[in-house]
């Protein structure tokens, strides 16, 4: 059996295509797009139709669209310069975002006069509504930073019900969506988010390259001060190729969104209903093993094997030839387990492995056939 690679909420295998589309950019658009020769103009002319493909799709503006090195860059733009330009005082989040927001804020807490409340979570780590409203009609101007999908257990948030409390209380609202841009559409006008981040290789784009949504007369400063690239927003020679990558991925990402969701969709019932049989005690965390409440993407399990056997199995997937992860791919080299697990798990389940699959249209039901053999061999072993 070839290698399986289940590890695509980490970053995903890049599209033929968009090599191709990046190829050609460094080979004949090298020009830098702040020159004002043809060399120059060529390249920004490919920028800015790369700003308005992301902006028709999200339905904004091209000028609300600002390219950056990834979702790191985008939530720390958002959540820093809201506190530094907007006079936010207040800052509520959950204890189950990415690093990228959480150790931004607690950076934040530490050197600035704010606030900063986390919204309770149910067992399944579920956004507690009523928590929030409470949260929002307290301290003094606020910003709420929740995440659209959960990149460790697949939780979909309900952004509209978040956007409509944020409006009726004069919040703020900033949204991790690198998990979900590329995979779910989303209408910005409908949903009324001021700030979202997005990253190209969470949807078989480049790395290094994603981009922040920051709405129209926000007030917004930059991050970074140097030249005036992306509408004096994000200072820094942009990566003509990158950028090029990124729309050739999210433009095929959306050409092909019903087919290929379908199909993934699929590759999870599938995995879901070999675990059940193989594994009658499995438990998927969060809400990873619900088809409707959480993303067609990945599936978070915590598997019926003892302690002492959990601390060398991923080690043995991966002498099998299997991609996956305890975690987000951040935390690959820390000691400590998932973050994410730790808040909603009970001690006994943090005791039993819990592994994060996560697939794309790249993979196969036989993949699946394969990892379920291997953890039926382990188990037995």
């Amino acid at each position: 059996m070839k290698p399986v690679y289940f590890d695509s909420a980490a970053t995903t295998k890049v599209r033929d295509e968009v090599i191709d589309a990046m190829t050609a950019v460094m080979r004949n658009d090298y020009g830098n797009a702040s020159s004002t020769h043809s060399f120059g103009r060529a390249s920004k002319v490919l920028i800015e139709q790369a700003r308005k493909t992301i902006a028709k799709q999200l339905n904004v503006s091209a000028g609300e669209i600002v390219f950056t090195s990834g979702g790191t860059e985008a939530d720390n733009l958002a959540l820093q310069c809201a506190i530094r330009d907007l006079g936010v005082e207040h800052i509520i989040t959950s204890k189950i975002e990415h690093h990228a927001v959480l150790h931004t804020v607690e950076q934040l807490e530490k050197t600035c006069d704010i606030q900063v409340s986390y919204v309770k979570l149910d067992a399944d780590g579920q956004v507690d509504f009523e928590h929030l409203e409470q949260l929002l009609k307290t301290h003094g101007k606020t910003l709420v930073s929740l995440m659209y999908v959960n990149n460790e257990i697949g939780n979909i948030l309900d952004v509209k019900r978040v956007s409509n409390l944020c409006q009726a209380n004069n919040a703020l609202f900033h949204c991790d969506a690198v998990q979900c841009i590329g995979h779910y559409k989303l209408d910005l006008q409908d949903v009324h988010i001021d700030f979202l981040a997005a990253s190209a290789h969470k949807f078989h784009g480049p790395k290094g390259v994603g981009f922040a949504f920051i709405r129209k007369n926000s007030g917004l400063k930059p991050l970074i001060f140097g030249g005036q690239q992306e509408r004096g927003i994000r200072a820094g020679t942009e990566a003509v190729h990158d950028i090029v990558g990124l729309e050739k991925a999210f433009i095929m990402a959306y050409a092909n969104l019903e087919t290929e969701s379908a199909y993934v969709l699929d590759l999870k019932r599938h995995f879901i209903a070999e675990l059940k049989l193989a594994f009658p005690d499995v438990r998927f965390n969060g809400m990873s093993g619900n088809l409707e409440k959480s993303t067609y993407t990945l599936i978070n399990v915590c598997l019926p094997i003892p302690p002492e056997k959990a601390l060398i199995l991923l080690f043995q997937m991966d002498l099998k030839g299997i991609a996956c992860s305890k975690g987000s791919a951040c935390q690959s080299g820390s000691t400590k387990g998932s973050h994410v697990l730790s808040e909603i798990l009970s001690e006994d389940d943090l005791k039993k492995p819990s592994i994060r699959f996560s697939f794309s249209i790249y993979n196969t039901k036989d993949e699946i056939d394969y990892v379920i053999s291997v953890l039926k061999e382990f188990v037995k072993a």
